[in-house]
């Protein structure tokens, strides 16, 4: 059995190794028709198109993506191919809620938001409810969107997208990207959308690039109908708005769900469902190395959040060296959630 796997995917060689006869480890970027060929599987991230172009005429019968979104897979092609697929939903649902609640924090220190502000929460699956739960320990008050959501469960839980703009101090995004049908999200925040908002709140988008207009987005900043914004992720990724990047709060290349409890999830997830697809026994676990031991948790309870992970580290680096937004991705420091 021969599964290709992107290099860039943690913690998962060791495992991969002992489960299949042949392993092949390469860039996500550099996966090609040649490669996959004779593959039996792939294990891929979201660099790697899983398309006709890629796939035909390949061996492949099943692919898992070790990431919650799954956009940059022809769901379609692969059906009519009867080739099997899976994300991992929910596998570093955590670690966004970490980046989030960590730009929370630092904009209260820099006096941009004061704690027991509204936060517009839009997209409430498994990344919106974790989000939630860290923000009401910090105190804010919760405004939920999710039309799909809300038409399945026909709660009164969940407002409007109009009502989100008007209500909130912060808008966070945490939706799937979807370019059509009744629940589109491609420029869920456009112009008519900045245009309602009421309360100059701060935009945050960790969702998918595609989400946030980006000349809207930058169109209200200017005009001050936004205070400012935090984006990790941006539209024609790796090749991202220098102009955007420049007067960004805060600014990051597309590591919100990087944590090292978050990776290890999704490794473990994704190794599992080829496992279970082709009758293997799952018989590994996959585990986030530790924090080293010099590195000592401070008495304050805010600063040792910000120990753990401060996202103003990964927007200097992107800020300083925009080029290489992808080597950042690819050669991303040990951060864990919990000491």
């Amino acid at each position: 059995m021969k599964v290709v796997i992107d290099d860039k995917i943690p913690y998962i060689k060791e495992a991969a190794e002992r489960l299949f006869t042949e392993v092949v480890f390469i860039a996500g970027n550099e996966i090609n028709a040649s490669v996959v060929k004779d593959a039996d599987a792939m294990i891929i991230r979201t660099r790697t198109h899983c398309d006709k172009t890629l796939l035909e005429g390949s061996a492949v019968k099943y692919i898992a993506t070790a990431t919650i979104g799954y956009d940059h897979i022809d769901t379609e092609y692969l059906a009519q191919k009867h080739i099997g697929w899976t994300n991992c939903p929910g596998c570093n649902a955590s670690s966004v809620a970490q980046y989030v609640e960590s730009c929370m924090l630092l904009l209260e220190r820099e006096k941009l938001l004061d704690s027991g502000a509204v936060v517009g929460i839009v997209g409430v699956g498994h990344v919106g409810r974790q989000v939630a739960q860290r923000l009401q320990h910090l105190g804010y008050h919760i405004l939920y969107n999710d039309p799909p959501r809300q038409h399945r469960e026909q709660s009164s839980e969940f407002c409007d997208l109009g009502t989100i703009a008007e209500m909130s101090d912060v808008i966070t995004f945490h939706t799937p990207l979807t370019q059509c049908g009744e629940y589109k999200t491609y420029h869920l925040a456009d112009s008519v959308f900045f245009s309602r908002l009421k309360k100059k709140p701060v935009i945050i988008n960790a969702a998918r690039g595609g989400v946030v207009e980006e000349k809207a987005l930058y169109d209200a900043y200017q005009e001050r109908k936004i205070r400012c914004y935090i984006l990790d992720t941006w539209e024609n990724e790796p090749k991202i708005s220098s102009t955007l990047l420049h007067d960004a709060f805060i600014a990051t290349p597309h590591v919100a769900g990087y944590s090292a409890d978050g990776k290890s999830n999704a490794s473990q997830m994704a190794l599992t469902a080829v496992c279970k697809f082709f009758g293997l026994k799952p018989d590994f676990t996959i585990l986030p190395p530790p924090l080293p031991r010099e590195i000592v948790p401070a008495n304050d309870e805010v600063e040792r959040k910000l120990q753990l992970y401060n996202p103003l580290n990964d927007s200097e680096a992107l800020k300083s060296h925009p080029e290489k937004f992808e080597y950042l991705r690819g050669n991303y420091p040990l951060r864990r959630e919990h000491w």
